[in-house]
Protein backbone atom coordinates (compact mmCIF):
# COMPACT_ATOMS: atom_id res chain seq x y z
CA UNK A 1 0.00 0.00 0.00
CA UNK A 2 2.68 2.34 1.01
CA UNK A 3 4.21 2.44 -2.74
CA UNK A 4 0.41 3.28 -3.95
CA UNK A 5 -0.27 5.71 -1.27
CA UNK A 6 -1.00 8.54 -3.78
CA UNK A 7 -3.59 6.69 -5.71
CA UNK A 8 -7.06 7.25 -4.96
CA UNK A 9 -8.29 3.72 -3.06
CA UNK A 10 -12.23 2.83 -2.85
CA UNK A 11 -13.77 1.04 -0.06
CA UNK A 12 -13.97 -1.86 -1.93
CA UNK A 13 -10.30 -1.62 -3.45
CA UNK A 14 -9.20 -1.00 0.13
CA UNK A 15 -11.46 -3.84 1.92
CA UNK A 16 -10.05 -6.58 -0.76
CA UNK A 17 -6.25 -5.03 -0.59
CA UNK A 18 -6.62 -5.41 3.04
CA UNK A 19 -7.67 -8.54 3.57
CA UNK A 20 -4.96 -10.09 1.50
CA UNK A 21 -2.33 -8.14 3.71
CA UNK A 22 -4.13 -9.68 7.29
CA UNK A 23 -4.13 -12.73 5.30
CA UNK A 24 -0.51 -13.19 4.80
CA UNK A 25 -0.16 -11.80 8.51
CA UNK A 26 -1.82 -15.34 9.33
CA UNK A 27 -5.12 -13.61 10.30
CA UNK A 28 -8.57 -16.46 9.83
CA UNK A 29 -10.73 -13.74 9.50
CA UNK A 30 -8.87 -10.59 7.23
CA UNK A 31 -11.95 -9.04 5.41
CA UNK A 32 -13.56 -9.20 8.62
CA UNK A 33 -10.92 -7.23 10.48
CA UNK A 34 -10.20 -5.06 7.48
CA UNK A 35 -14.33 -4.21 7.69
CA UNK A 36 -14.03 -3.29 11.20
CA UNK A 37 -11.13 -1.54 10.59
CA UNK A 38 -12.46 0.72 7.48
CA UNK A 39 -16.07 0.76 9.54
CA UNK A 40 -13.78 2.82 12.23
CA UNK A 41 -12.25 4.97 10.40
CA UNK A 42 -15.54 6.41 8.67
CA UNK A 43 -17.65 6.19 11.48
CA UNK A 44 -19.92 3.90 9.82
CA UNK A 45 -21.50 0.29 10.72
CA UNK A 46 -19.77 -2.18 9.20
CA UNK A 47 -22.59 -3.30 6.96
CA UNK A 48 -22.99 0.28 5.51
CA UNK A 49 -19.74 -0.43 4.09
CA UNK A 50 -21.72 -2.32 1.29
CA UNK A 51 -23.43 0.51 0.46
CA UNK A 52 -20.06 2.39 -0.21
CA UNK A 53 -18.25 0.26 -1.90
CA UNK A 54 -17.41 3.11 -4.69
CA UNK A 55 -16.98 6.12 -2.08
CA UNK A 56 -13.34 7.28 -2.15
CA UNK A 57 -11.09 7.65 0.39
CA UNK A 58 -9.66 11.34 1.73
CA UNK A 59 -5.69 11.34 2.39
CA UNK A 60 -6.81 11.89 6.32
CA UNK A 61 -8.72 8.71 6.11
CA UNK A 62 -5.91 6.32 4.44
CA UNK A 63 -3.55 7.83 6.65
CA UNK A 64 -5.83 7.30 9.40
CA UNK A 65 -6.57 3.84 8.46
CA UNK A 66 -3.16 2.63 7.93
CA UNK A 67 -2.40 3.65 11.14
CA UNK A 68 -4.89 1.16 12.53
CA UNK A 69 -3.69 -1.25 10.12
CA UNK A 70 -0.26 -1.46 11.75
CA UNK A 71 -1.53 -1.93 15.02
CA UNK A 72 -3.59 -4.58 13.93
CA UNK A 73 -0.96 -6.25 12.16
CA UNK A 74 0.66 -6.01 15.64
CA UNK A 75 -2.41 -8.54 16.92
CA UNK A 76 -3.08 -5.27 18.74
CA UNK A 77 -7.24 -5.88 19.89
CA UNK A 78 -9.73 -4.40 17.64
CA UNK A 79 -11.23 -2.83 20.94
CA UNK A 80 -8.20 -1.25 21.55
CA UNK A 81 -7.86 -0.04 18.16
CA UNK A 82 -11.32 1.52 18.22
CA UNK A 83 -11.04 2.39 22.49
CA UNK A 84 -14.67 1.01 23.25
CA UNK A 85 -16.02 -2.21 23.49
CA UNK A 86 -20.03 -3.39 23.83
CA UNK A 87 -21.08 -5.28 27.13
CA UNK A 88 -24.68 -5.87 27.21
CA UNK A 89 -26.50 -2.59 27.33
CA UNK A 90 -23.43 -0.40 27.21
CA UNK A 91 -20.50 0.60 25.28
CA UNK A 92 -17.33 0.89 27.31
CA UNK A 93 -14.12 2.97 26.74
CA UNK A 94 -11.58 0.83 27.10
CA UNK A 95 -7.62 1.09 26.25
CA UNK A 96 -4.70 -1.45 27.60
CA UNK A 97 -5.04 -0.72 31.21
CA UNK A 98 -8.28 -2.95 31.60
CA UNK A 99 -9.20 -6.23 29.86
CA UNK A 100 -11.29 -6.60 27.24
CA UNK A 101 -15.19 -7.30 28.61
CA UNK A 102 -16.10 -10.59 27.88
CA UNK A 103 -19.62 -12.86 26.36
CA UNK A 104 -19.14 -15.09 30.01
CA UNK A 105 -19.02 -11.75 32.18
CA UNK A 106 -22.20 -10.80 30.52
CA UNK A 107 -23.58 -13.89 31.67
CA UNK A 108 -22.31 -13.52 35.58
CA UNK A 109 -24.05 -9.93 35.44
CA UNK A 110 -27.25 -11.81 34.30
CA UNK A 111 -27.56 -13.77 37.11
CA UNK A 112 -26.49 -10.76 39.55
CA UNK A 113 -29.60 -9.47 38.19
CA UNK A 114 -31.90 -12.28 38.42
CA UNK A 115 -30.75 -12.48 42.02
CA UNK A 116 -31.53 -9.19 42.67
CA UNK A 117 -35.07 -8.95 41.05
CA UNK A 118 -37.57 -7.29 43.83
CA UNK A 119 -34.76 -5.92 45.91
CA UNK A 120 -34.23 -2.59 45.27
CA UNK A 121 -32.28 -1.94 48.53
CA UNK A 122 -29.69 -4.39 47.47
CA UNK A 123 -26.10 -3.05 47.86
CA UNK A 124 -23.42 -4.35 45.75
CA UNK A 125 -19.68 -4.91 45.94
CA UNK A 126 -17.66 -5.41 42.82
CA UNK A 127 -14.34 -6.67 43.11
CA UNK A 128 -11.29 -6.00 40.56
CA UNK A 129 -13.64 -3.83 38.50
CA UNK A 130 -11.73 -3.06 35.64
CA UNK A 131 -13.25 -0.81 32.75
CA UNK A 132 -16.54 -0.88 35.42
CA UNK A 133 -18.08 -3.27 33.24
CA UNK A 134 -20.06 -5.57 35.72
CA UNK A 135 -20.78 -2.50 38.75
CA UNK A 136 -21.77 -0.22 35.64
CA UNK A 137 -23.98 -2.83 33.85
CA UNK A 138 -25.76 -3.52 37.11
CA UNK A 139 -26.21 0.05 37.44
CA UNK A 140 -27.54 0.72 34.12
CA UNK A 141 -30.11 -2.47 33.99
CA UNK A 142 -31.11 -2.96 38.12
CA UNK A 143 -32.97 -1.43 40.81
CA UNK A 144 -29.77 -0.89 43.68
CA UNK A 145 -29.15 1.16 46.56
CA UNK A 146 -25.67 0.91 46.07
CA UNK A 147 -22.35 -0.21 44.10
CA UNK A 148 -19.26 -0.04 44.93
CA UNK A 149 -16.60 -0.72 42.56
CA UNK A 150 -13.41 -1.41 43.48
CA UNK A 151 -9.35 -1.98 41.33
CA UNK A 152 -5.51 -2.49 42.48
CA UNK A 153 -5.20 -0.40 39.44
CA UNK A 154 -5.14 3.35 39.31
CA UNK A 155 -5.30 3.22 35.68
CA UNK A 156 -7.94 0.67 35.61
CA UNK A 157 -10.04 3.16 37.91
CA UNK A 158 -9.54 6.72 35.43
CA UNK A 159 -11.04 4.37 32.86
CA UNK A 160 -14.10 2.95 35.35
CA UNK A 161 -14.64 6.11 36.07
CA UNK A 162 -15.03 8.09 32.85
CA UNK A 163 -17.74 4.99 31.68
CA UNK A 164 -18.82 6.06 34.92
CA UNK A 165 -19.14 9.81 34.13
CA UNK A 166 -20.27 9.54 30.30
CA UNK A 167 -22.87 6.02 31.38
CA UNK A 168 -24.57 6.14 34.53
CA UNK A 169 -23.60 9.94 35.81
CA UNK A 170 -26.75 9.49 38.17
CA UNK A 171 -26.51 5.84 39.61
CA UNK A 172 -25.22 5.73 43.06
CA UNK A 173 -21.87 3.73 41.94
CA UNK A 174 -18.66 4.29 43.77
CA UNK A 175 -15.05 3.42 42.59
CA UNK A 176 -12.35 2.73 45.20
CA UNK A 177 -8.90 2.19 44.97
CA UNK A 178 -6.88 -0.91 46.69
CA UNK A 179 -6.94 -4.34 46.80
CA UNK A 180 -9.72 -7.04 47.05
CA UNK A 181 -11.49 -6.03 50.51
CA UNK A 182 -9.26 -3.45 51.54
CA UNK A 183 -11.16 -0.62 50.07
CA UNK A 184 -14.25 -2.01 52.23
CA UNK A 185 -12.80 -2.91 56.24
CA UNK A 186 -15.94 -3.32 58.24
CA UNK A 187 -18.79 -2.91 55.43
CA UNK A 188 -21.29 -5.73 54.57
CA UNK A 189 -23.19 -6.30 51.07
CA UNK A 190 -25.80 -8.22 49.51
CA UNK A 191 -23.99 -9.41 46.40
CA UNK A 192 -20.17 -9.55 46.12
CA UNK A 193 -19.48 -10.32 42.05
CA UNK A 194 -16.08 -10.65 40.33
CA UNK A 195 -14.38 -11.57 37.38
CA UNK A 196 -10.91 -11.78 39.02
CA UNK A 197 -7.24 -12.43 37.79
CA UNK A 198 -7.71 -16.88 37.65
CA UNK A 199 -5.36 -16.99 34.93
CA UNK A 200 -2.10 -19.49 36.08
CA UNK A 201 1.05 -18.28 35.24
CA UNK A 202 2.11 -21.74 33.46
CA UNK A 203 -0.49 -20.73 30.84
CA UNK A 204 1.06 -17.79 29.88
CA UNK A 205 2.61 -19.44 26.86
CA UNK A 206 -1.02 -20.64 25.21
CA UNK A 207 -3.25 -18.03 25.54
CA UNK A 208 -3.54 -16.24 22.34
CA UNK A 209 -1.25 -13.72 21.38
CA UNK A 210 -4.05 -10.23 21.29
CA UNK A 211 -4.64 -11.55 25.27
CA UNK A 212 -0.92 -12.33 26.43
CA UNK A 213 0.64 -9.29 24.61
CA UNK A 214 -1.81 -6.93 25.02
CA UNK A 215 -4.04 -7.32 28.02
CA UNK A 216 -2.91 -5.66 31.29
CA UNK A 217 -1.15 -8.80 33.09
CA UNK A 218 -2.54 -7.62 36.73
CA UNK A 219 -5.98 -8.34 35.42
CA UNK A 220 -4.97 -11.65 34.16
CA UNK A 221 -2.42 -14.17 36.13
CA UNK A 222 -2.89 -14.65 39.64
CA UNK A 223 -0.37 -17.34 41.58
CA UNK A 224 -0.88 -20.41 43.46
CA UNK A 225 -2.30 -22.14 39.68
CA UNK A 226 -4.68 -19.61 39.23
CA UNK A 227 -6.40 -19.58 42.02
CA UNK A 228 -5.24 -17.31 44.86
CA UNK A 229 -7.26 -14.22 44.35
CA UNK A 230 -10.44 -16.20 44.02
CA UNK A 231 -9.48 -17.85 47.40
CA UNK A 232 -8.90 -14.47 48.98
CA UNK A 233 -12.29 -13.57 47.92
CA UNK A 234 -14.28 -16.67 48.80
CA UNK A 235 -12.68 -16.74 52.00
CA UNK A 236 -13.10 -12.94 53.02
CA UNK A 237 -16.65 -12.75 51.74
CA UNK A 238 -17.92 -13.98 55.13
CA UNK A 239 -16.78 -10.85 56.83
CA UNK A 240 -18.66 -8.59 54.20
CA UNK A 241 -21.37 -10.30 53.23
CA UNK A 242 -25.30 -10.14 55.05
CA UNK A 243 -27.45 -13.40 55.78
CA UNK A 244 -29.44 -13.90 52.76
CA UNK A 245 -26.45 -12.95 50.40
CA UNK A 246 -24.72 -13.88 47.23
CA UNK A 247 -21.14 -14.76 45.76
CA UNK A 248 -20.70 -14.66 41.98
CA UNK A 249 -17.91 -15.22 40.55
CA UNK A 250 -16.30 -16.31 37.49
CA UNK A 251 -13.58 -18.37 36.97
CA UNK A 252 -11.24 -20.67 34.19
CA UNK A 253 -12.82 -23.09 32.38
CA UNK A 254 -11.28 -26.16 34.38
CA UNK A 255 -11.26 -24.91 37.98
CA UNK A 256 -15.04 -25.38 38.91
CA UNK A 257 -14.29 -28.11 41.05
CA UNK A 258 -11.40 -26.13 43.13
CA UNK A 259 -13.50 -22.84 43.15
CA UNK A 260 -16.86 -24.76 44.21
CA UNK A 261 -14.64 -27.08 47.06
CA UNK A 262 -13.41 -23.49 48.10
CA UNK A 263 -17.01 -22.27 48.99
CA UNK A 264 -18.01 -25.64 50.77
CA UNK A 265 -14.81 -25.78 53.29
CA UNK A 266 -16.03 -21.49 53.98
CA UNK A 267 -18.23 -21.28 56.59
CA UNK A 268 -21.82 -19.85 56.28
CA UNK A 269 -22.29 -21.08 52.49
CA UNK A 270 -25.13 -22.86 50.85
CA UNK A 271 -24.22 -25.37 48.25
CA UNK A 272 -22.65 -23.76 45.48
CA UNK A 273 -23.78 -23.65 42.06
CA UNK A 274 -21.59 -23.51 38.79
CA UNK A 275 -23.25 -22.49 35.74
CA UNK A 276 -21.58 -22.65 31.85
CA UNK A 277 -20.98 -20.04 29.46
CA UNK A 278 -22.82 -20.25 25.80
CA UNK A 279 -20.10 -22.83 25.02
CA UNK A 280 -21.04 -25.35 27.24
CA UNK A 281 -17.90 -24.29 29.45
CA UNK A 282 -18.18 -24.73 33.35
CA UNK A 283 -16.95 -20.62 34.17
CA UNK A 284 -19.58 -19.14 36.96
CA UNK A 285 -19.73 -20.05 40.58
CA UNK A 286 -22.43 -18.54 42.57
CA UNK A 287 -23.41 -19.72 46.12
CA UNK A 288 -25.97 -18.00 48.58
CA UNK A 289 -24.66 -17.05 51.90
CA UNK A 290 -27.11 -18.27 54.64
CA UNK A 291 -25.33 -17.25 58.12
CA UNK A 292 -23.38 -14.23 58.73
CA UNK A 293 -19.92 -14.19 60.39
CA UNK A 294 -18.51 -12.30 62.57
Amino acid sequence: MSAESARIWTVLELIRWTSDYLAGKGFHNGRLNAEWLLAGVLGLKRLDLYLQFDRPLTEAELAEFKQRLRRRARREPLQYIEGRAAFRELVLTVDPRVLIPRPETELLVGEVLRWAEGRSDAHVLDLGTGSGAIALSLAAEGDFARIVATDLSPGALEVAEANRRALVPEAPVELRAGSVYDPVVGERFDVIVSNPPYVAEAEREGLDVEVRDHEPAQALFAPGEGLDVIREIIHGAPQHLRAGGLLALEMGAAQADAVASLVRATPGFAEPRVLADLTGRERMVLADFVDSVG
